[in-house]
C-alpha cells in the first residue's frame, strides 16, 4: 500500500524536484527548433526521391510485362 503523505509535504518535494530542472535557454530552444525543420525537410526529400525511384522502377516493369 502506498504511504499517505502530507498534501503541503508533497507540494514542497515537487517544489524541489522542479528546482533540479535544466530548463534550456531561449538560442538552445531555437537552434534545436530549426535543426528539427532542417530534418524534416532532408527526410522528406529523401523519401519523396526514393518513391520517385520505385514509381520509375515499377512503372518501367508494368510497361515490360503489362
Amino acid at each position: 500500500m502506498a504511504t499517505k503523505i502530507n498534501p503541503l509535504q508533497f507540494i514542497q518535494q515537487v517544489r524541489a524536484e522542479i528546482s533540479k530542472v535544466v530548463w534550456p535557454s531561449r538560442r538552445e530552444t531555437t537552434i534545436t527548433t530549426i535543426m528539427v525543420f532542417v530534418m524534416a525537410t532532408i527526410a522528406a526529400i529523401f523519401f519523396f526521391i526514393v518513391d520517385k525511384i520505385i514509381q520509375f522502377g515499377l512503372t518501367g516493369l508494368l510497361d515490360i510485362f503489362g
